[in-house]
């Protein structure tokens, strides 16, 4: 296994580590200052992302994360360490490189499945960052860790089908450029449990479909993507076109885009880390109790140490899966995709409470990046699977060996 950086991605880091401290680092503040004007358009995307992507296609930094003709042709090993640079600032980089989620995985699915009719009408948009779009699967009725238990009902009625069902945690929903829903519905409740399910593409603006609220998170909002909407949909009918492959084929089509939004948080989460690392060191380099520097302190060095032998350790996981991916497929890299999966969102999590608590009560709050940052490495261990049912699965695999 060779994690070595070749010369392009090389070329990309130093690019994108100019990009980010050129422009979206100095765009943080400016960020602030948007969401909180009261002359805003409730859910939309502050202007200043709009600049950001702009620049960002200017110089090349442009759908990275996609392989193929449609993205900048890396592989996962390559796109890596780009989506951790991206991690270090999750609100402005990824969406100004136009890389990021629930899009990206959204992108993935119509480049793999979708009909070359499909394609034409929402891939290429979303490529070109005209629109944007959300995935509706979590419901608040069930429980949506196990997908065979999803209840919305997508029935066909001649040359169409229709939907009914409420979804919650729909990122991006409320966002006023969001213009296409992914849904996934059961087609068939008799079939095999894997084969019940189906994925259709819903335009936002489609009759009966309803935008109930926008769900916090951890008292967030996250109004400068759309938020995550709780959404209802009642007799919403759309053609039979509209369908993404064959009806029961939407377990396996899930599956197939989870595995790579599931690596590329994990990237980006790195990046979180290293920034968490970055601010602990230097705060308390800089400020001084009993004393002396709080650097100076055990507890302080301890933390410190742990920190980047935990990221270490995360990043080299992240490199082998990427590798694998690359070499063997999704399938193939299946224990890792979970392992980094289970690993990466409590490690970093971990690193960015010692980095809350070097900061005492400025850690908790809006003067820095951490509160928010925790936040979403804490909502992680809950999306694209739980936790738990990620060690169940791994546990299975791991004992089947020795059955």
């Amino acid at each position: 296994m060779d994690f070595a950086y070749d010369a392009r991605t090389n070329e990309l880091r130093e690019r994108l580590l100019a990009f980010m401290g050129e422009h979206v680092y100095p765009a943080e503040a400016v960020l602030a200052e948007q969401l909180a004007d009261p002359a805003r358009e409730p859910w939309a995307v502050p202007p200043v992302i709009a600049d950001l992507k702009v620049e960002a296609r200017k110089q090349g930094l442009w759908n990275l994360f996609i392989p193929g003709e449609h993205g900048a042709g890396l592989t996962n090993l390559q796109y890596a360490p780009l989506a951790e640079i991206t991690g270090r600032s999750p609100q402005l980089a990824p969406p100004a490189l136009n890389c990021a989620a629930p899009d990206t995985g959204n992108m993935e699915l119509l480049a793999e499945f979708g009909s070359a009719e499909q394609k034409e009408r929402w891939l290429r948009p979303l490529l070109d960052a005209e629109i944007r779009s959300a995935f509706a699967m979590t419901e608040p009725e069930v429980a949506s860790s196990d997908a065979t238990n999803v209840a919305t009902r997508i029935v066909r009625d001649g040359d169409e089908y229709v939907i009914n069902g409420r979804k919650w945690y729909i990122t991006g929903a409320m966002n006023p450029d969001c213009k296409l829903i992914i849904v996934m519905g059961k087609t068939d409740p008799t079939a095999e449990p894997h084969r019940q399910q189906s994925m259709i593409l819903v335009p936002r603006d489609t009759p009966g479909v309803t935008f109930k609220r926008g769900m916090t998170v951890f008292g967030y909002d996250d109004s400068d993507h759309g938020g995550h909407a709780e959404v209802l949909f009642e007799d919403v009918r759309v053609p039979v076109e509209n369908l993404i492959g064959e009806e029961g084929t939407g377990f396996a089509v899930a599956q197939a885009r989870l595995g790579p939004g599931r690596i590329h948080h994990c990237m980006r989460a790195i990046g979180m880390a290293e920034r968490a690392l970055e601010l602990m060191c230097r705060r308390t380099g800089a400020r001084v109790a009993f004393g002396r520097p709080l650097s100076d302190q055990g507890v302080i060095q301890d933390w410190i140490a742990e920190s980047r032998v935990r990221i270490e350790q995360l990043r080299l996981l992240v490199l082998k899966t990427a590798w694998l991916m690359d070499t063997v497929g999704n399938r193939g890299a299946h224990t890792e995709i979970q392992a980094i999966k289970i690993a990466t969102p409590s490690t970093v999590e971990w690193i960015l409470d010692k980095a809350v608590q070097a900061h005492g009560a400025g850690g908790t709050s809006q003067d820095t990046p951490l509160a928010q940052l925790w936040a979403g490495a804490r909502s992680l261990r809950l999306a694209d699977g739980p936790d738990e049912v990620h060690k169940r699965s791994l546990a299975r695999r791991e004992l089947k060996k020795y059955r």
